[in-house]
């Protein structure tokens, strides 16, 4: 399921501090899984919420939870979606295990590895298509991955179609720790998780993506069920 938090704010001057924190608005319950292509099997997360003024300036969001593939057997084509048209917004591709292929009409091609993030902004429009990598393919294995898609402004709707890939390597990770009683962090305790900086930035850690949008992207891991983590934004 998903919780959708409403915007807050948070006012400071020299003496005080006044803070709102977010409250959930609603939690949507979970979607079931539908095929895209014949690659992609995936929960539409945001439900009823796509495509609504409320979930602005996002727009979709798939998630493909961990799926095993079995080898293609020789001759058969690697699976996922054939060419497709895309106009007015930007596609986000993130791959947590397996790969995927994309090739665009602008002639771009690359292959979408685990820890790798694909910014593509369809503008005035773009075709392309995505597939399992030939290398997966052959092999195997478990595939997880997500897509977000976001609105792009009136005035840079009939942008050029442009492409980032942006590498794992790439992406800045900041730790993140366990919170005390009042808010603030244990610097000095084991981190307990962290997060991969995408767009926007964390704690002062800027991330690679370019955007039209102001638009705040983590991937964030919490590797400890029992600890709460403060994520302010």
């Amino acid at each position: 399921s998903i919780a959708l938090l409403p915007i807050t704010r948070a006012l400071s001057s020299a003496t005080t501090m006044t803070v709102s924190f977010r409250s959930v608005k609603q939690i949507l319950p979970a979607t079931p899984k539908h095929w895209v292509g014949d690659g992609f099997n995936v929960h539409p997360v945001f439900g009823n919420k796509a495509f609504t003024e409320e979930m602005s300036p996002f727009l979709m969001f798939d998630y493909a939870a961990p799926k095993q593939f079995k080898p293609l057997k020789p001759g058969h084509s690697p699976k996922g979606v054939g060419q497709h048209p895309h106009r007015g917004f930007e596609t986000v591709t993130i791959s947590f295990q397996g790969e995927v292929e994309h090739f665009d009409s602008n002639g771009n091609r690359d292959v979408i590895r685990p820890g790798d993030a694909q910014w593509m902004t369809a503008g005035r429009g773009i075709i392309h298509q995505e597939f399992h990598s030939h290398e997966f393919s052959e092999k195997g294995g478990i595939f997880e991955m997500c897509q977000l898609w976001v609105n792009l402004p009136k005035k840079d709707k009939m942008t050029k179609a442009g492409y980032q890939a942006i590498l794992d390597k790439n992406i800045p990770v900041v730790d993140i720790y366990q919170t005390k009683d009042g808010g603030s962090e244990e610097c000095d305790a084991e981190s307990v998780g962290n997060v991969r900086v995408i767009a926007g930035s964390f704690q002062g850690t800027k991330g690679p993506a370019s955007t039209f949008s102001p638009v705040e992207l983590w991937d964030v891991t919490i590797n400890n069920k029992q600890a709460v983590v403060d994520l302010p934004f």
